[in-house]
């Protein structure tokens, strides 16, 4: 073969590859995406607004939930987003603040997240849980030692936090080293000033997650909880939805995949040790709203840099559950 024909040849393919590629980069332009419309699972009354399901989120919460400028944001949004996808709804979030209760009573959503699952407040009915929690304590090494009452261990916890009082109230006051914000305690963590961080388990690995920080759950203060999805107990079919739904969610991946977005790795407590006071039965809740996670908290903590879901607020009308939902891979 002479080079003259080599050339000749050569050139054939490139111009045929350069056709090919206008085709398909025509193709490309002359297509739109569309997501797969779903028939709804629910409709009204079971629902008030047909079409659409209506959640209610606390953004004094973060992670749960929290602002970033002027959307809402955080995993209670994005479990939000899966549930409504998966029943062929629209989703349209709703601020309850720390009234989930009075919000499904006089029907501004039809369901309310992040409610705790061991908590007694409320008549309403609790789905089973889709991210567990608990009051943890964290340690930069997995294999650390769980403390007791007389090893002399030093702990940090937000002050004020049910975290704290746990702490003083099984390793004593003097143990104790108050901070401003989660994230000050994994801080001193870090520094080698203290040995343990007592924090929400969620919170907690939300914290050190957003600050880089590579600390292990090594024990439970309380016996484990979960976050669960609340529904009027009177509201029979949208109970049996929801059941199916989160129950789906935590089957399929999805929350896997929502838990490794905004947590670093995805959640398990069912082997981690308890203390002795929780073994004893002291009990405690999960830490309240007085978390002291603020809305620019929650976006600067890292997590919302990472891809997070925003939403609108109701006064932004419904948002489509196909672009918000997300997707185990």
């Amino acid at each position: 073969m002479t080079k003259r024909f080599r050339k000749a040849i050569l050139c054939v393919v490139i111009g045929c590859a350069m056709v090919l590629a206008f085709a398909m980069t025509g193709c490309s332009t002359d297509s739109t995406y569309e997501p797969e419309t779903k028939t709804p699972q629910v409709q009204s009354p079971t629902i008030k607004e047909a079409g659409v399901l209506r959640v209610g989120v606390n953004t004094g919460r973060a992670p749960l939930a929290g602002m970033s400028g002027n959307k809402i944001v955080g995993i209670d949004v994005d479990v939000a987003a899966a549930i409504a996808d998966s029943l062929g709804l629209k989703l349209s979030i709703v601020d309850t603040g720390s009234d989930p209760e009075g919000a499904l009573k006089d029907g501004s959503v039809d369901i309310v997240l992040g409610i705790d699952k061991s908590s007694t407040d409320g008549s309403f009915w609790k789905s089973d849980s889709y991210l567990p929690t608990g009051i943890a304590l964290f340690a930069m090494s997995e294999n650390a030692a769980v403390p007791t009452a007389t090893t002399g261990a030093k702990f940090a916890a937000q002050v004020s936090s049910t975290s704290a009082w746990a702490v003083m109230n099984e390793f004593g006051d003097t143990s104790l080293t108050s901070t401003s914000s989660p994230k000050e305690a994994f801080a001193a963590l870090s520094s080698g000033q203290v040995q343990y961080v007592a924090a929400d388990a969620v919170i907690g690995k939300y914290y050190a997650n957003g600050s880089n920080i590579n600390a292990s759950i090594i024990a439970l203060m309380q016996q484990p909880s979960g976050y669960c999805v609340g529904v009027l107990d009177s509201n029979s079919d949208l109970k049996t939805a929801i059941a199916n739904a989160v129950s789906s969610l935590n089957s399929n991946g999805v929350m896997s995949v929502i838990q490794s977005k905004w947590l670093g790795g995805n959640m398990d407590l069912s082997s981690v040790k308890l203390t002795a006071g929780a073994t004893s039965g002291a009990k405690a809740k999960s830490d309240s709203t007085t978390n002291g996670a603020t809305s620019t908290d929650a976006a600067s903590a890292g997590a919302s840099a990472q891809g997070a879901t925003s939403t609108d607020t109701t006064s932004g009308g419904a948002s489509s559950a196909g672009s918000n939902a997300v997707k185990a891979s």
